[in-house]
């Protein structure tokens, strides 16, 4: 019986998004390959040990809701390759072993990084080890791109958008290492097959009203709430679909209200490609899943914010694309859903989305990770022999020196 191929996603847990992409690829590769393939996530950051590190997830929660400028102050102190490199051999020096006795329980065959602090460690373990893994890197970051994503001597990064490649390639990135692909967003909603109308009726709402899907995330963060009602209260016949997410007790404040019978509320969903093919446009803040998915099923969006510095540049890429607008208000808000409403206007954006944004980006990297699976020759730091240090030079002629050493018969 043959060895399936073994692929690790090396992920952090910080937001959804890394994972989600890892996901989307692991969906892809089942869809376009007829090879046994077995894939498996890894948290690199959570086994790391090292303190604040181990704790990223956590961290990252508590940073993006409640202390937003402290966490934009750490991407920007850390945005910088050599602040990068020495901070990942700190890390790495600590937790060593236990990337190590990880990547090896798995013995992957390749490691997809779709994490930017990651690459770095399971890169190098694999010169360490002397590991024989080749490493891609799936950039989950539409724009604005922490240096932590860049590397010289990266195997190959994948990225999501022209811009994303404009400043890897800036900042040093040579194009034989880079490919364009277009987000990873999952499978399913590039191939969903109902329409419209099918999509309500199975959401067992009006088809026939303007729909609205109102949504900020898993974790259902943002002024929801205040939204909502202002929403019903100006478009008393728009129909919307709210998702609050992981946030139990706003789904509870909003259901427990007396609201418009056009409202219909949702927790944490499994279905957002039904959502969203039964919706006319979507209001979401920046993150770069949510837009990616609204873009490949051809709905207009309304930014309504970007949590973190790395969001910011998803802002720009709507209004630089004309793919929707950004209103950080309440009210410029709701001349927007307005403005969308307009047949000319709506049609108009819907047919710069065909243009601007590939549908099959999950397929496409698919296809390239196949095509690494294939190569035979390992990776350049396995051929090569490992470094000696002056003071390893010295203890390896000094063992040689000892076992020359004639015997005391010899002598006599």
């Amino acid at each position: 019986m043959t060895r399936p191929d073994r692929v690790l996603f090396a992920i952090s847990d910080t937001g959804g998004g890394h994972r989600s992409a890892a996901i989307a690829i692991t969906a892809a590769l089942q869809l376009v390959s007829s090879r046994e393939i077995s894939c498996e996530m890894l948290d690199v950051l959570r086994i790391t040990n090292f303190p604040f590190v181990r704790n990223a997830p956590n961290l990252y929660d508590q940073l993006s809701t409640r202390w937003l400028p402290l966490y934009n102050l750490t991407f920007e102190v850390t945005n910088g390759i050599r602040r990068v490199d020495v901070l990942s051999r700190l890390v790495y020096l600590q937790a060593r072993r236990n990337i190590a006795r990880a990547l090896q329980s798995f013995n992957p065959d390749l490691v997809v990084v779709t994490h930017p602090l990651v690459y770095r460690l399971v890169r190098a373990a694999r010169r360490t080890h002397r590991l024989s893994y080749r490493i891609v890197t799936v950039v989950t970051d539409l724009v604005t791109l922490h240096a932590s994503w860049t590397h010289p001597d990266v195997d190959i990064c994948l990225l999501p958008t022209d811009e994303a490649y404009t400043l890897m390639q800036r900042q040093g990135l040579s194009p034989s290492r880079m490919r364009r692909t277009g987000f990873p967003v999952h499978p399913k909603f590039a191939h969903y097959t109902q329409g419209q109308t099918e999509s309500r009726h199975e959401l067992d709402v009006d088809p026939a009203r303007f729909t609205v899907l109102v949504t900020s995330g898993g974790v259902g963060s943002g002024r929801m709430h205040d939204l909502v009602l202002e929403l019903e209260r100006v478009y008393p016949e728009t129909q919307f679909l709210v998702i609050t997410g992981k946030n139990r007790t706003l789904q509870q404040q909003l259901l427990a209200r007396r609201r418009s019978p056009h409202c219909h509320i949702f927790g944490f969903v499994q279905n957002m490609e039904t959502l969203m093919a039964a919706s006319d446009i979507v209001i979401s803040k920046a993150g770069p899943g949510t837009l990616m998915e609204s873009f490949v099923m051809r709905r207009p969006v309304i930014v309504t914010e970007a949590v973190g510095a790395q969001e910011r540049g998803n802002i720009d890429f709507v209004l630089n694309h004309e793919l929707g607008f950004y209103c950080p208000t309440t009210e410029r808000i709701v001349d927007a859903v307005s403005e969308l409403n307009n047949s000319d206007y709506y049609q108009a954006t819907v047919n710069r989305l065909a243009v601007a944004v590939p549908r099959h980006g999950a397929e496409q990297i698919a296809q390239i990770l196949l095509d690494q699976l294939s190569q035979t020759d390992r990776p350049a730091e396995y051929r090569r022999r490992p470094q000696r240090t002056p003071l390893r030079r010295w203890g390896r002629a000094l063992r040689r020196g000892i076992r020359q050493r004639p015997s005391s018969e010899t002598r006599l």
